[in-house]
């Protein structure tokens, strides 16, 4: 689609978008009186910059029904990623809302150069976390045959790869490079699966590590980027001149953004802010993401949706680890609730040696250590990380250091 007729399309979807959350959206209906504005202000993409920023305290705020923007009764699905809170940060999908996922994630896979003839093994979780589904759906909808085997086991992977001829892996980075170590555990070459395509998300990785599993497999790797507040994954993927993250502008209004919430110049990195355009059931206008990136520009391939840079970081404190969003305060909740245990902790994000595998680490200072202690707090901290199971450390009181200004306690060491 030619860029202007792509802005034309954008400007009566934002008209569209901005009308339903108006009259059917208290808190964007206070949001847009307290600032003196109507729908009818709002003409194209050109006035995006009039219009409030949502973030996620807005949806913490306003759980769980309080950001729906179509009757209860119309909702047929929910997905939620962990929160700051106890509370999950749930969203909320129509039945059309579905299908528009469904296909903007059939049309990444399309972009990788995937067919109705491969076979891909959807490895992320199923549940609550958006990324299995949106593997599963996508898939299906592009009509190429989905083998639906989640998370772990990865031995079973393996089998099942070999037996069913897949080509296509849908993954997170850091478990395809376990995949890798365990092919070679077991004496096999990961280029003999046989794969040709490979599909990552839920995490950052950079350019050096997609040549690295590239190099391990022999496929193309493709870096597809989402959000559950969003949709999921599928809001966008590099295609194979892999020079940036192609944003699916027919779905959404992609603004980069400075510390002060202007505009930030091509090639300037700040935080992604994204508008859906065609969501029904819970659209979040001016969407801040909290990923950092910049602005790239049109790519060599001739699409026409700009694209991006890899995200390498974000705006908050939250970490992701294994696609689970960790932040400090879940750890916190949990620890502070046991009377032996002293306020000083730290958590680490770590990759190994090789590279195939994202850990948790704590280090929590008690005087009084015991297994069963341990044993608890695994528990309890595996249970709020939703499955994330942290390693954890006990030291004595008066080991860690201290700090007179604000702490950081969640330390992302990882290089990407």
């Amino acid at each position: 689609m030619p860029r202007k007729d792509l802005e034309e399309l954008q400007s009566r979807r934002l008209r569209s978008v901005v009308r339903r959350v108006y009259d059917n959206n208290a808190f964007y209906r206070r949001k847009f009186d307290e600032l003196g504005l109507k729908p009818s202000d709002i003409r194209g993409i050109e006035d995006i910059g009039k219009l409030p920023m949502t973030d996620k305290a807005d949806i913490r705020d306003n759980y769980p029904y309080g950001l729906l923007s179509a009757p209860r009764n119309e909702i047929v699905r929910m997905h939620a990623s962990s929160g700051t809170t106890g509370k999950p940060t749930a969203v909320f999908y129509t039945k059309n809302d579905v299908y528009t996922w469904a296909s903007m994630f059939a049309r990444c896979l399309e972009v990788t150069g995937v067919t109705r003839e491969d076979i891909m093994q959807v490895t992320p979780g199923y549940g609550l976390f958006t990324g299995g589904l949106g593997f599963h759906y996508g898939g299906e909808e592009l009509g190429c045959m989905v083998i639906p085997i989640g998370p772990g086991d990865t031995r079973k992977q393996i089998e099942m790869m070999k037996d069913f001829g897949t080509t296509v892996l849908g993954s997170t980075v850091t478990y395809s490079l376990r995949i890798a170590e365990v092919c070679q555990e077991l004496g096999m070459d990961p280029k003999d699966l046989g794969l040709r395509i490979g599909v990552f998300g839920a995490e950052h990785w950079s350019n050096a590590m997609r040549k690295t599993i590239e190099g391990t497999f022999g496929f193309d790797a493709f870096d597809i980027y989402g959000l559950s507040e969003m949709c999921g994954p599928g809001v966008g993927i590099d295609c194979k001149q892999h020079e940036g993250i192609h944003i699916w502008e027919d779905h959404f209004i992609l603004e980069i953004l400075d510390k002060r919430g202007e505009p930030c110049d091509e090639g300037e990195r700040g935080e992604i802010v994204l508008t859906p355009l065609t969501k029904e059931g819970m659209p979040l206008i001016r969407y801040r993401t909290r990923d950092l990136s910049k602005l790239i520009g049109e790519c060599s391939c001739g699409l026409t949706h700009r694209i991006i840079d890899r995200v390498h970081g974000r705006t908050d404190d939250m970490v992701i680890v294994r696609g689970v969003n960790v932040f400090p305060g879940q750890i916190e909740s949990v620890l502070m609730k046991h009377p032996d245990i002293n306020n000083e902790w730290y958590a680490y994000a770590r990759r190994n040696d090789t590279g195939s595998m994202d850990s948790l680490y704590i280090k929590v200072e008690t005087d009084r250590p015991t297994k069963e202690m341990a044993a608890m707090l695994s528990r309890e901290l595996t249970s709020t990380l939703m499955g994330l199971k942290p390693e954890l450390e006990f030291v004595p009181v008066g080991t860690l250091p201290r700090q007179e200004k604000k702490t950081k306690r969640l330390i992302d060491e990882r290089q990407y």
